[in-house]
């Protein structure tokens, strides 16, 4: 199952089924089954005290992922600042929803092993998540 839920934050406008497909064809390019994913819609100053609490990180950021996957089942809780996310998407000039979508499958990516720590494993994050964006429904 995959869940969407707010904390301190409106739910943004979502076609929860066709994102629901969407994660289970990325995560199955991959070589998994999605299990549970949790995906919480924050404030950034939610997203700040998640980063303090557990993982003793005092920085902003768009997505935070809990990965709890078995070897080939995606498990996991992935909180999402919607106030970074939309400041991002003015900063590069993306619609909003574009950004949101980027940032959903990000965290659906670190599930599966994917990394972003150095710039070479960043930019490959990046091209990964444009292969995935290009298979999102319209």
């Amino acid at each position: 199952m995959i869940h969407f839920s707010t904390d301190q934050v409106e739910m943004p406008a979502l076609n929860q089924t066709k994102i629901q497909r969407w994660i289970r064809a990325v995560a199955a390019d991959y070589g998994f089954s999605v299990g549970e994913i949790h995906y919480i819609f924050c404030s950034d100053e939610k997203e700040l005290e998640v980063n303090r609490t557990f993982l003793q990180h005092d920085y902003y950021t768009d997505v935070i992922t809990f990965d709890y996957s078995t070897e080939d089942v995606i498990n996991g809780d992935i909180f999402i600042s919607l106030d970074t996310v939309r400041s991002n998407a003015e900063e590069v000039g993306a619609d909003f929803s574009e950004e949101l979508m980027r940032i959903i499958i990000h965290g659906v990516l670190h599930l599966t092993g994917q990394a972003d720590k150095t710039p070479e494993t960043k930019a490959e994050m990046t091209r990964k998540e444009n292969l995935a964006l290009a298979k999102l429904p319209r």
